[in-house]
């Protein structure tokens, strides 16, 4: 058991915008880098605001998942790459809620301030039951903030089904594959392992996870753990209406000052205007949708409530839609901008490149989960490879 000292929901997000501005400053330094400064991921240890995702007992601030989300909408205003490896990291510490609690133990032995990044897809890996656990080997992309991780959870298929495994820093190795159009700063490289041991009590069953089935209630007894895992999805969705906001913000501040060929003030252009109106509602009803769907989640589930499939599919529904709007509004503003804004150091740029390359994830894509929704509002099964 870890003491911690409790922090309100709303002085964390104060603390998230007051971290705004540097995020803002570094962005440009991040995507050189290719991963989030150092000082990035100090000021976010330093606020406390990793620990939102911990379970209590293991230094967790005593508030649930949807607090990271509103966090995170505000990191995503400053800093897209931040608002990803945040709530990404973040999302994993509650994430490990599900798992044995000896694994958890193992975790967080050294600091309350462990993170992990991941790599969710078995396809590449290699798993053998040994005695006491597994031997596990395997190549994952994607890995989000693995250069600030010291665990790693990784995909792979064993008896029952694709598992999730938990595996130390030490026994991985980072490749440098990240060379991106957009979310530069993510530093989300590939990962490998070789014929490491996972003992038993370092893995759990992805099925179990999906239908809310692990013991994460009855050990933590937050009601995001009655939650089907795919449903709250919100971690990637969090990040993006972050960025429309931030794009909002950019695209309104570079307007003050800037001429058009007559020699008027931009900001008179009744165009303009037009679009700074629409952008800004998609990006308020994307963080207005977001806030209700996950609102409706956790009080559902801290009445104990089942998720039915339709639940579940009008849930993912909602999400990708709210990404949806963010990269519309995004887009449209871009589309709006000056010439500057193709260069790496504009920040309206910046946000276009990051909301594109945020909602190629494959679990967040609107065209799949549309489909999901409506084949089962018909009275279908969804695909079997769906994330639900």
């Amino acid at each position: 058991m870890i003491a911690t000292t409790p922090v309100s929901r709303e002085e964390l997000i104060q603390r998230a915008t007051s971290l705004v501005p540097k995020l803002r400053d570094r962005a440009e330094r991040a995507d050189q880098l290719r991963r989030l400064p150092d000082e990035t991921i100090a000021d976010l240890t330093d606020a406390g605001l990793f620990r939102i995702g911990n379970p209590d007992r293991f230094g967790g601030l005593g508030l649930d998942v949807d607090t990271s989300f509103e966090v995170t909408m505000e990191l995503g205003r400053g800093c897209g790459s931040t608002a990803w490896c945040y709530s990404v990291l973040t999302n994993h510490n509650w994430l490990l809620g599900h798992w044995p609690e000896q694994a958890q133990q193992e975790y967080f032995a050294d600091s309350p301030d462990t993170l992990s990044s991941s790599g969710f897809d078995p396809g590449r890996s290699r798993v053998e039951v040994v005695s006491g656990g597994y031997r596990l080997s395997g190549r994952w992309s994607f890995s989000s903030g693995c250069d600030a991780a010291q665990w790693v959870m990784v995909g792979g298929l064993a008896s029952g089904g694709p598992h999730l495994f938990l595996v130390p820093m030490r026994d991985v190795t980072i490749e440098d594959t990240w060379f991106v159009s957009g979310m530069r700063g993510t530093g989300s490289k590939d990962v490998t392992i070789d014929d490491a041991f996972v003992p038993s009590h370092r893995a759990v069953e992805m099925r179990r996870m999906r239908a809310a089935e692990t013991d994460g209630w009855a050990l933590h007894g937050r009601p995001s753990y009655r939650v089907p895992m795919f449903a709250l999805s919100l971690g990637l969705v969090a990040p993006i209406v972050g960025i429309a906001r931030g794009a909002v913000e950019a695209f309104a501040e570079q307007l003050h000052g800037r001429k058009r060929r007559d020699g008027t003030d931009a900001t008179h252009a009744v165009a303009t205007q037009l679009r700074l109106a629409e952008a800004s509602a998609e990006a308020d009803t994307a963080r207005t949708l977001a806030r209700h769907n996950t609102r409706d989640l956790l009080d559902r589930a801290a009445r104990g409530e089942t998720f039915t499939m339709l639940d579940r599919v009008r849930y993912r529904r909602d999400q990708v839609f709210m990404v949806n709007l963010s990269v519309r509004a995004v887009s449209r503003l871009f589309e709006a901008g000056s010439g500057s804004a193709i260069q790496d150091s504009n920040p309206l740029g910046r946000f276009h490149r990051d909301a594109l390359a945020a909602s190629q994830h494959m679990a967040i894509r609107w065209d799949d989960y549309a489909e999901q929704y409506g084949r089962v509002a018909l009275g279908l099964d969804p695909s079997p490879t769906s994330f639900l």
